[in-house]
């Protein structure tokens, strides 16, 4: 891996990719009636004890 990647891997735009991964994912898996994933959750500042007690209707 080269400097550039890892920088950009884990600098400001590969974290704000994760985080908008994590956004899609959620938001899939609460349109299908599912608990999201406790790690897509975490990265978007959610507490997963917290999200068990949302109503997804």
């Amino acid at each position: 891996m080269s400097v550039l990647t890892g920088a950009i891997r884990m600098g400001f735009l590969g974290r704000a990719i994760a985080v908008f991964s994590a956004a899609n994912a959620a938001a899939a898996a609460v349109e299908a009636h599912r608990t999201p994933n406790r790690h897509d959750l975490r990265a978007l500042g959610i507490k997963p004890e917290d999200f068990s007690k949302v109503r997804l209707g």
